[in-house]
């Protein structure tokens, strides 16, 4: 019999624009977090399609695109974080996006309006603004979590949310 998790709704958050998109950023990281959590390491960092995409390299890479979104930080070269070091396990890249976020939370927290750009420093660039940032992040986020419900279901037949 294949694992099959419960479904969870979309959020019902507050009124607001900054409650409904926090809501659903929130939503959609935990669902990529679940996604990863408890899969079998070696299964989960092998490439389940062509293109040589992985279930830990997929959430690698959301840590640095949270990071690089709502912190600043600078990547050079985006390909590389599709791959976890070969020391991390799951449960260290399950552990280090969820410090990334948390992080990036502490950020949006101190940020009441949303059309102000967020506060980082990156010099020569400006910075994007909180409702831009948020909604890139719910886009970016939403389709990463699509392909590791596939790569998830690929690994060990786990289905949803």
């Amino acid at each position: 019999p294949r694992p099959r998790r419960r479904d969870t709704p979309p959020p019902r958050t507050g009124d607001s624009e900054a409650e409904v998109l926090r809501g659903f950023l929130d939503y959609l990281r935990a669902s990529v977090a679940a996604k990863v959590e408890g899969a079998p390491g070696p299964a989960a960092r092998a490439a389940q399609v062509p293109s040589g995409t992985n279930l830990l390299g997929l959430l690698h890479h959301l840590a640095f695109v949270e990071r690089a979104t709502f912190l600043g930080d600078r990547v050079t070269d985006w390909p590389s974080t599709f791959h976890a070091t070969p020391d991390d396990g799951v449960a260290e890249v399950v552990a280090r996006y969820r410090e990334a976020v948390a992080e990036a939370n502490t950020v949006l927290d101190g940020c009441a309006d949303l059309g102000a750009p967020l506060p980082r420093a990156q010099p020569g660039k400006p910075a994007p603004s909180v409702r831009w940032a948020l909604t890139h992040l719910i886009e970016e986020t939403g389709r990463h979590a699509g392909h590791a419900d596939i790569l998830r279901e690929l690994i060990d037949g786990s289905t949803g949310r």
